[in-house]
């Protein structure tokens, strides 16, 4: 008989797939080989399903003429999906146990963003909103169940955390009633109070104790997530060329939007991922900066599908609006992505004046392209791919000059 060697202990902190209910406490933030679960791909995956249906109404409406309509509709859907999913990644990141119970309340989250879905089209051309908030609250229902699971195991100050976070967002469900229950003109301002109310929750909830979120693992669920809609925003274009070329037999018009449109979307995710940023994630004031901020880096990178949909719609005659517009919905979002990834996070890995005046610089260039009529998408492509291949020789240029000043002294 062979004998077996006894089997590795799991790090502490980690699940133990022992028993199918455990209790749900605290992970250890140095925990080694954190990475994202496939729970919380599946759940990436259904969100992005939220997102597209986003991203098809802001599509409708720009097309049509109605584009403040359409933004002010789009942004009010995309924080109820990005908050929700945030709050999801950050507890999970604390608190994963994986066992059945935590599983089946994470579905339900998952069936609230589907329902959440399904509504995303009658709030955007009726107003009504109330799918959509039945969506929302069913994901943040079972995020209360969540922290107060969490805090009948927690200790202590982490277990005021986690009573402030159920109690927070219980009473921010209340406050979201006033977007079906008020007139329609009160709506905006609903939804501007109750984005503060809700971003308010974990600012005073983590003054108790701050959670012992994982950084590796919170920079690897973003930059997942960030992929995830990049390639919604791919998928979405080459359905709008193939439909576009197969109905008008328009290939010459659509090849400069298709071309364009890829190197921005190849140029976006070259961007993102050019820097390692869990290292900055040390402290929670930049981690509350840096993941609040990532509404408009998610916002407008789903926006330059939509953009480059409308673009497509405009090129072939479907879309009742200039070039101007067309070219616009492109070439703003993009801007804004550039500006907001250079923001979050990679200014700061940036030496020189140079180095850090090249994402501003893209930004502005690719606005300026907005002007150049059939021609803006392609440019806003070209110039944004320019700023990967720049940033490319001066990272090389830098790194090489910090090798040689070490070399020289190490010799002396």
């Amino acid at each position: 008989m062979t004998s077996s060697s006894p089997p590795t202990p799991a790090p502490s902190g980690a699940p133990k797939p022992s028993r199918p209910l455990r209790r749900l406490t605290a992970r250890e933030r140095g925990e080694a080989h954190r990475v994202a679960s496939s729970l919380e791909l599946f759940f990436d995956l259904c969100f992005v399903v939220a997102v597209a249906q986003a991203g098809v109404q802001l599509v409708h409406a720009v097309a049509a003429g109605h584009a403040g309509e359409g933004i002010l509709n789009y942004a009010m859907v995309f924080f109820a999906i990005w908050w929700a999913w945030m709050n999801f990644s950050w507890f999970a990141s604390a608190y994963d146990n994986d066992d059945a119970l935590y599983r089946v309340v994470t579905l339900v989250q998952i069936a609230g963003v589907l329902v959440l879905a399904a509504g995303v089209s009658r709030a955007s051309t009726q107003h009504d909103f109330l799918l959509v908030l039945l969506g929302y609250v069913i994901m943040r229902l079972a995020m209360v169940w969540q922290w107060l699971r969490a805090a009948r195991s927690a200790p202590g100050a982490e277990r005021t955390t986690a009573l402030r976070y159920a109690c927070g967002v219980l009473l921010c469900q209340i406050g979201w009633l006033g977007l079906v229950a008020l007139p329609e003109p009160a709506r905006p301002w609903v939804f501007l109070v109750m984005v503060v109310a809700e971003l308010c929750v974990p600012l005073y909830a983590e003054r108790a104790q701050n959670t012992s979120w994982h950084p590796h693992h919170i920079a690897e669920r973003y930059g997942l997530f960030t992929i995830i809609v990049l390639g919604e925003t791919i998928a979405a274009a080459t359905v709008a060329v193939k439909s576009a070329t197969d109905e008008h037999n328009a290939l010459g018009e659509l090849l400069p939007i298709a071309a364009g449109g890829l190197l921005i979307v190849f140029s976006a995710w070259w961007i993102y991922f050019v820097v390692p940023i869990h290292g900055h994630l040390r402290s929670s004031r930049r981690a509350f900066v840096w993941g609040y901020g990532h509404y408009l880096v998610f916002a407008s990178a789903a926006a330059i599908g939509a953009g480059l949909e409308v673009a497509v719609e405009q090129a072939v005659g479907k879309a009742h609006i200039s070039t101007l517009s067309a070219s616009a919905a492109v070439t703003l979002p993009t801007a804004l992505y550039l500006l907001t990834v250079w923001g979050l996070h990679a200014r700061h890995f940036k030496a020189g004046l140079t180095q850090q005046l090249v994402l501003p610089v893209t930004a502005l260039l690719v606005i300026c392209c907005t002007f150049l009529g059939d021609w803006a998408v392609l440019a806003a492509g070209l110039v944004s791919a320019v700023s990967v291949a720049v940033g490319v020789v001066l990272t090389a240029r830098a790194s090489g000059r910090e090798h040689a000043a070490g070399a020289t002294a190490a010799a002396g």
